[in-house]
């Protein structure tokens, strides 16, 4: 950052933005703390020379950028004004939508649509979409009766869709809540498992439980689950049943055979909404079972009221180098094709991934 009492003259070809922070926003919550979000746009715009004096910041450099510049600090005082604190990441993702947004990629949301909307507020948090596609995500939930969320670990597929699902029952959309995921590492052949029926299920249905601890008061989860308000169930509980006043996630449909989709998706009741969450390159299912999470796309595509909402490694809310990582593999897969294990049998029959 450079603090300089004197005005930028642009040069020939060059632009010149200045931007007024609101007296009552301090600047730290705009520069960030030791200046650091600041540094977020000064790598981002290398060729701008951004300057603050008191409470104006300008730039100056090529015309298209200072522009962008301009709309970045726009965006974020919209953010700042909801009360909503500012951080790296959530500038960095900004940065990107309104690049997006300038090559004609474009969003019809600003990125302060997407930061600012709220799903559900509980324990002193709020639960909301940090990028595009997942605020595009969410938005289809409420607009679709049986949403697909299809992307790697970590974009939130889940997690949103369980806020959802939450959501839905406290303003009494849905009577009930239903979490249910194969238990594919046991092929589903519970009885072979020691312990009870709950001790069996817990390793496969745990990451369920703990995004309803984050969601919900956790003394409160016995007393629903033991009212059947909320009801988390392996797959194969599922078989027989018409689902009606409900919210269902099917969670790790990657790990669905096509019969168990088929099976799964005519449980549809009347008002009820499914929402069904996996990713396709981390399939655990044995050697030559197809996922009905794969066939399912080429049978139900462009049905109405069928939505497939794809998220990607740029989707990642998880430590930015677990995006790298989901890059580094899918330009490995594309090299070496689909014989090695992720795309044939996943993690191995033994290997259990949450979200």
């Amino acid at each position: 950052m450079t603090q300089t009492p004197t005005a930028q003259t642009p040069a020939q070809g060059q632009a010149r933005a200045q931007f007024t922070v609101p007296a009552q926003h301090p600047m730290v919550t705009v520069l960030g703390s030791g200046d650091s979000l600041l540094r977020v746009i000064e790598k981002a715009f290398p060729g701008a020379d951004i300057h603050v004096r008191g409470n104006e910041i300008s730039a100056v450099g090529d015309a298209g950028e200072v522009a962008l510049i301009q709309r970045l600090f726009d965006e974020m005082m919209l953010v700042l004004r909801t009360g909503q604190p500012m951080t790296e990441d959530a500038v960095e993702r900004s940065i990107a939508m309104l690049r997006a947004s300038e090559n004609g990629e474009g969003p019809a949301e600003t990125p302060a649509e997407v930061l600012t909307q709220n799903i559900l507020s509980s324990r002193g948090r709020t639960i909301r979409p940090k990028t595009l596609n997942q605020k595009r995500y969410v938005d289809a939930i409420d607009k679709h009766t049986i949403v697909f969320g299809i992307g790697p670990a970590g974009t939130g597929k889940t997690y949103l869709a369980m806020a959802k699902a939450v959501q839905a029952l406290q303003s009494k959309q849905v009577n009930r809540i239903i979490l249910t995921r194969p238990a594919v590492e046991a092929g589903e052949r519970l009885g072979f498992l020691p312990g009870t029926l709950y001790e069996k299920i817990d390793p496969y249905l745990r990451p369920l439980y703990d995004a309803l601890h984050d969601m919900l008061d956790p003394d409160s989860i016995p007393r629903l689950m033991a009212a059947g308000t909320i009801e988390v169930a392996p797959l194969a509980y599922m078989r027989g049943r018409t689902l009606n006043d409900a919210f269902i996630i099917l969670d790790e449909a990657q790990n669905t055979s096509p019969e168990q989709m088929k099976m799964f998706l005519t449980r549809l009741g009347f008002d009820s909404k499914i929402v069904i969450t996996g990713d396709v390159t981390q399939v655990d299912l044995p050697n030559g079972t197809k996922s009905g999470l794969r066939q399912v796309q080429d049978i139900l595509e462009g049905l109405e009221d069928v939505h497939f909402s794809r998220l990607s490694s740029h989707d990642v809310v998880r430590h930015k180098l677990v995006g790298r990582i989901v890059d580094a593999y899918e330009l490995y897969d594309s090299k070496h094709g689909t014989e090695n294990g992720t795309h044939k049998g996943g993690r191995g029959r033994s290997g259990h991934k949450g979200k």
